[in-house]
């Protein structure tokens, strides 16, 4: 972090990209997920039309959180040198599949309400703890993209089978 911070600080623009990730249909409902070296496999279960082959993309979003918010604090708690002994972080999240079918248009599509639990064990003071996780989610940006509202655009492009 220490770093990262410093060559930003230096050259703000060593800071600002864009991040591409591509999903691809292989097959029923089953993704292809890219980005750089990396690929995995989601899908949907059976009960939903998939075949229960890879994590549901709910699976991947609220592990992104968890797994986002638990890296932050490990950070931050390195930078304010304060030992962890463990740590564990949940996202619980609350679903209406009424609002994803098009049942009740009062109803998202998305989740209804999150929730974040998080476990850290520390022979630190607890009031420091709860320091360097509060700052570790201001920091987030994985809470940041669940809490805050973002502008999306979205481009469609049809082409024929002979233009693919």
């Amino acid at each position: 972090m220490e770093r990262n911070t410093k060559a930003v600080t230096l050259r703000p623009s060593t800071g600002t990209g864009t991040s591409s990730t591509t999903a691809s249909i292989i097959g029923g409902l089953r993704c292809e997920v890219r980005e750089g070296p990396w690929s995995l496999i989601t899908d949907l279960p059976v009960s939903e039309g998939g075949e229960n082959t890879g994590p549901t993309p709910g699976v991947l979003g609220r592990g992104a959180l968890a797994s986002c918010l638990a890296m932050g604090i490990v950070q931050f708690a390195a930078k304010a040198d304060i030992a962890i002994e463990l740590l564990w972080v949940e996202v619980q999240c609350d679903w209406d599949v009424a609002g994803y079918l098009g049942l009740n248009d009062s109803v998202p599509p998305s989740y209804t309400a999150v929730r974040v639990i998080v476990v850290v064990e520390s022979r630190a003071p607890a009031d420091m703890v709860r320091q360097v996780i509060a700052t570790a989610q201001r920091y987030s940006p994985y809470l940041d993209v669940f809490s805050q509202a973002r502008d999306v655009s979205v481009t469609v492009n049809v082409v024929s089978p002979n233009e693919v």
